[in-house]
């Protein structure tokens, strides 16, 4: 009983400490979501006062007169070619570098790697004019092309480092009984590495939904733009009318937070996949 007491008393700080963070990271959602909820009238009363009844004509305001429906259906096109062809690039260059050997190998590693640091700002004025040039201003594919460049060497490198935890008599044993490149990726080393797949499709999900330079540079037409540019214009459009603002903004990060619960357990699991190795 003693023993269980100072057991209590040993972890309670640092469950209260928790606790308070994850208090503090639960208001500011919270608080958005009752403020898009609310009548202009309920939001003069105070931030904390609850409304008579939930105004949901704030998200259908937002999603037909701030053109959500089009900035929503935009994210969606671009988010999900990003996703699944990096993540098929990624596996299959991952596995060139974590198995393979060919030639300048280890200086296009280092290639990849400079690529990760260098920040979007630093290229984006370039790159308008190169898309300007091949006529892909203002098209999906403006948007999609760059965001996958932008994505492959943190794929690449993700799915090798990952690769590299597999335990190598799994791979032997199918290279002795003679199966091919194509058979061992397909077959033994995709069904094993799923978790890193998942985690690695949550993390450029997230990225690329978020993405605000690129499409801020590349399309100035209002029927391509995505959520992030689109939250902007509404902003300027609809700034006294904060409930419609705010119920804007809900639905900007309400796919990622549902992402973020679908494949939490997931991402945990890729995350910590061969740290006991």
């Amino acid at each position: 009983m003693s023993r269980n007491f100072h057991g209590i008393g040993a972890v309670l700080p640092s469950r209260i400490i928790l606790w308070l963070f994850a208090v503090l990271t639960v208001i500011p959602f919270a608080l958005l979501i009752l403020t898009s909820l609310k009548s202009r009238a309920d939001l003069i009363q105070g931030a904390f006062v609850l409304p008579a009844y939930p105004h949901f004509e704030n998200y259908a305001n937002a999603w037909i007169e701030g053109h959500f429906n089009v900035y929503f259906l935009n994210s969606v096109l671009i988010v999900f070619p990003v996703v699944i062809v990096s993540i098929i690039l990624g596996t299959l260059m991952g596995f060139s570098f974590a198995f393979l050997s060919f030639p300048f190998r280890r200086t296009i590693f280092v290639l990849l790697t400079i690529g990760m640091m260098v920040p979007t700002e630093a290229f984006i004025i370039p790159l308008y004019y190169e898309m300007r040039y091949v006529g892909l201003i203002n098209t999906y594919a403006a948007l999609i092309l760059p965001q996958i460049a932008m994505s492959l060497p943190f794929a690449t490198m993700f799915m090798a480092s990952a690769m590299q935890q597999l335990p190598l008599e799994v791979i032997e044993a199918a290279v002795l009984d003679g199966a091919s490149r194509r058979y061992i990726l397909s077959k033994v080393i995709v069904p094993l590495m799923l978790p890193s797949m998942s985690t690695l499709a949550l993390f450029l999900f997230i990225w690329t939904w978020n993405e605000f330079l690129i499409p801020l540079v590349l399309v100035n037409d209002d029927n391509y733009r995505t959520l992030p540019i689109g939250m902007l214009f509404f902003q300027g459009r609809y700034t006294v009318n904060t409930p419609v603002l705010t119920a804007g903004a809900v639905i900007v990060i309400g796919p990622l937070i549902l992402a973020y619960m679908l494949f939490q357990r997931k991402l945990i699991t890729g995350l910590t996949a061969g740290a006991t190795k």
